[in-house]
């Protein structure tokens, strides 16, 4: 009998009447309808013509959760009178309740997608309702992608509708082909806001720990709650741990039933929360319970502010979750959770000023996540680049070339991106590439039933108290007697269906390994002792203090996050196996070949076989390849620089002209900087770069007569070196003297006496020398580039200083007028 109150009773059914419109006009519409205003569930009835009166159709609505799916196609049929299965029914992954005369079929926007690959007509299906679209779940965006695909080219009578509590209308309707947005009113009552910050501060989430600090604060605000306020409590958490721990904390409240609600809860478990009881309740939930779900009772919501965003984990080699802050979206979507039966509240575990630099909208998953799996179903579809999909965000270019990349290893898609028969069956498995491989490479080595138990943990993390031991855990779930391993067992037997039959082989503990390692062979690792290990990744791993797996030689690592600013990743989950398997599994990473490079000062020469990273076996190299003896001294010289190049005085100075003709001039004269000089090896240093083979061969190499080859010959200037940068100038006195290049002005260093008789002050290349002018006894006097300047202001007070200390040398009082000389007074009238 149908429940004619309740239907009557949400406040969507007014804006039905446009709605229908919309649909009928143009065959695509927004739905804009806050939280609890009836859009998930009767506008599907009436679309279905189960109530209202309109014509019967087949409807599919799409959800981005399965506790979602199953709850709104049972709210249906409760409405309907009925149970699900009868005129409404759910499919959701390993569970289907449908029967010959459902018309409204509730599915995951994952189920929906599998299905599109497999009908791409969706023969028998009027109306597709992609619900809770706001989310950009990258699922939905492929599905709402998939389907205008389809009414563009197969089935333009195909109605879509885009629904959600709050979301980018404007944009949806762009993508729907400019359809109508129609806007439902809600009845929400009031919602108090609390804001409740921990008194210390707490540590930012990584990865995804989260601070236990923070965990006890929320514990501690779930009892402030109970005692400030009535009604049930709704607390939001990150993840299933997080849960756990917090349930911990709060133990036995006395008359308080606490409940854990989220993807992974038995269906009893959800089932009891959306029924409501009569004694007051804490439901401690994930994002799960943001939206499509309405918890009976709650008047208060206590919101840690943290929530679970897909991110490429580049360590992982697979897509993974972490902690960020929740935003302001999904805040205010948490908020109204409190206020969907009566005025209620929220506790905000942060403070009023952070809520303003909260981001506003959750990240897009085509924007952060692992596109690997996305990227298959584009192939599988015909568009490889998805180039042609219509998407609200076009997926990153690096992303998807990293994708492919992927795929092409486990022969999903060929050269040309194109999906192979291999990778349409992964497509069809429902699992990321990564672990489709593993189940189909693994079934036919190890056993179809063995290959799909262990993709079966891999895909569902095990709870961390079954161990790091893959093989372990499995033994630990096969003995079953918790909620994981009955959800285990469940996918294990679709998983097994899909493997096909294959004989067992082998030990459980060698094929926990074998799979573990076709699913991630870049983190196939290496002991390195105490129980370090480095993956073929690159990336170092080390087991937990007490593992068992600390003695092992090789490992397949499962699961490993890498704390902040830690060197090496900690392996959380992975299983024991030999060199061979890691071979099998890697084998696309193995490669041997001649390594020269430049190391702890000289050339190392050796044949290495590598499987990635990892180094299987290493030997001398004699005779190692001309081309790369050389290249590993360039890079020698460039790490240790030019010294080790054997330089004179002479070639010393000779840089030093060149380089100062090259500031002051430019072309021809070549600049001699380090940099320059690495830049063009080939121009200087051959012939005998060429011949060296280590660090000694470099020392011989004369860096003068190797520079000599840049001067610029073929123009003639190289001729005039010597009179544009002499080495030496020839002073009044008659004494050579050396110009000193160095710095950035050309110096000479000569006795005071030796320039009597100079008026002017010496020039190379039309630049001053800087003159230092020197006692007898070689100490500096005084420094001018303007010796008139010094002979007629500064040479008094020189001369007063340096005639008492030197008396036997001669001071003349005019030094222009004077004779310059090296010698003392007797010595020049013994000449």
């Amino acid at each position: 009998m149908i429940r004619t109150a309740a239907l009557d009773a949400l406040p969507v059914r007014e804006a039905v009447p446009e709605l229908l419109a919309a649909l009928d006009g143009h065959g695509t519409a927004v739905l804009c309808a806050p939280p609890g205003t009836g859009k998930t569930t009767l506008v599907p009835l009436v679309l279905a013509g189960l109530v209202g009166g309109g014509p019967a159709r087949r409807v599919i609505v799409a959800e981005p959760r399965r506790i979602a799916a199953r709850a709104a196609a049972r709210r249906m049929a409760w409405l309907l009178g009925e149970r699900t299965g009868e005129r409404v029914g759910f499919t959701v992954r390993g569970e289907r309740s449908v029967g010959a005369g459902t018309l409204v079929e509730v599915v995951t926007t994952g189920v929906l997608l599998q299905r599109l690959q497999r009908d791409q007509e969706l023969t028998g299906v009027d109306v597709v309702v992609l619900d809770e679209c706001h989310e950009r779940h990258l699922d939905a965006d492929t599905v709402a992608a998939f389907l205008l695909d389809v009414r563009a080219a197969l089935r333009p009578e195909l109605r879509l509708l885009a629904a959600s509590a709050t979301t980018d209308a404007e944009g949806w309707a762009r993508l729907l082909g400019d359809a109508p947005v129609v806007e439902a009113a809600g009845v929400a009552h009031p919602v108090e806001v609390v804001w409740a910050p921990p008194a210390q501060p707490v540590r930012p989430p990584h990865g995804m720990r989260v601070d236990p600090a923070l965990l006890a604060h929320v514990a501690a605000t779930v009892r402030r709650a109970l005692a400030e306020r009535d009604g049930d409590v709704l607390c939001f958490l990150p993840g299933v741990g997080e849960i756990g721990r917090v349930a911990r904390q709060l133990g036995d409240l006395p008359g308080v039933e606490v409940l854990q609600v989220h993807g992974r809860a038995p269906a009893s478990v959800q089932d009891a929360v959306l029924a409501g009881a009569s004694g007051r309740r804490v439901v401690l939930a994930t994002a799960v319970a943001e939206s499509s779900l309405t918890v009976p009772g709650v008047r208060v919501v206590v919101d840690c502010g943290l929530a679970r965003e897909p991110r490429v984990d580049h360590a992982r080699g697979l897509g993974a979750l972490t902690t960020v802050r929740a935003s302001q979206a999904a805040a205010r979507q948490r908020a109204g959770r409190a206020g969907r039966e009566e005025p209620g509240a929220v506790y905000r575990c942060w403070t009023e000023a952070e809520n303003s630099r909260l981001p506003r909208f959750p990240a897009p998953e085509i924007k952060v996540a692992d596109l690997a799996a996305f990227a298959l179903q584009a192939a599988c579809w015909g568009d490889p680049s998805a180039e042609g999909l219509a998407l609200l965000d076009a997926p990153p270019a690096g992303a998807m070339a990293a994708a492919r990349s992927v795929l092409t290893a486990i022969g999903a898609v060929d050269p040309q991106g194109r999906a192979t028969d291999r990778g349409t069956r992964m497509a069809r498995l429902g699992l990321h590439p990564r672990l489709a491989r593993a189940l189909l490479d693994g079934a036919a080595e190890v056993g179809g039933r063995r290959a799909a138990e262990v993709v079966a943990l891999l895909s569902e993390e095990p709870p961390r108290e079954y161990g790091d031991d893959l093989a372990a855990a499995w033994r630990t779930a096969r003995r079953g007697g918790d909620g994981y391993a009955a959800r285990w067992l469940q996918e294990v037997r679709r998983l097994a269906s899909a493997a096909g039959s294959h004989p067992e082989r082998g030990s459980a503990e060698s094929a926990a390994g074998l799979v573990a390692a076709l699913a991630f062979p870049e983190r196939v690792a290496r002991a390195r002792g105490g129980g370090s290990f480095l993956m073929a990744s690159g990336t170092g791993a080390e087991v937990g203090q007490g593992s068992g797996l600390a003695t092992a030689g090789w490992l397949a690592v499962a699961v490993a996050d890498r704390p902040v600013q830690a060197a090496s990743a900690r392996v959380r989950l992975a299983a024991v196996i030999d060199e061979a398997t890691a071979r099998l599994a890697a084998g696309h990473l193995l490669a041997e070949g001649e390594e020269v490079h430049w190391e702890d000062g000289d050339v190392v020469a050796r044949r290495v076989a590598r499987l990635g990273a990892v180094e299987l076996s290493v030997r001398p190299l004699k005779n190692a390849d001309a081309a790369l003896v050389r290249d590993a001294l360039l890079d020698g010289l460039a790490r240790d620089g030019l010294g080790l190049l054997r330089w004179t005085r002479d070639a010393q100075g000779l840089r030093e002209r060149l380089a100062f003709l090259h500031r002051v001039l430019g072309e021809p004269w070549p600049d001699v900087r380090d940099a320059a000089l690495l830049a063009r090896p080939d121009a200087w240093l051959e012939p005998e770069l060429s011949r060296a083979r280590r660090r000694a061969d470099l020392g011989r190499i004369e860096a003068g007569a190797a520079l000599n080859r840049l001067l610029p010959w073929a123009t003639g200037e190289a001729a005039r070196l010597d009179e544009l940068a002499p080495e030496r100038i020839q002073v009044p006195s008659g004494s050579r003297i050396r110009v000193e290049y160095g710095g950035e002005q050309p110096v000479l260093a000569v006795k005071l006496q030796e320039m009597f008789g100079l008026d002017g002050t010496p020039e190379v290349a039309g630049v001053p020398v800087l003159v230092h002018l020197l006692s007898p006894a070689g100490r500096p006097a005084a420094v001018t580039a303007d010796l008139a300047n010094f002979w007629r202001d500064g040479y008094r007070a020189v001369r007063a200083e340096l005639r008492g200390r030197y008396p036997k040398h001669p001071w003349p009082e005019d030094p222009t007028a004077a004779e310059a000389t090296r010698f003392t007074k007797a010595r020049l009238k013994q000449q």
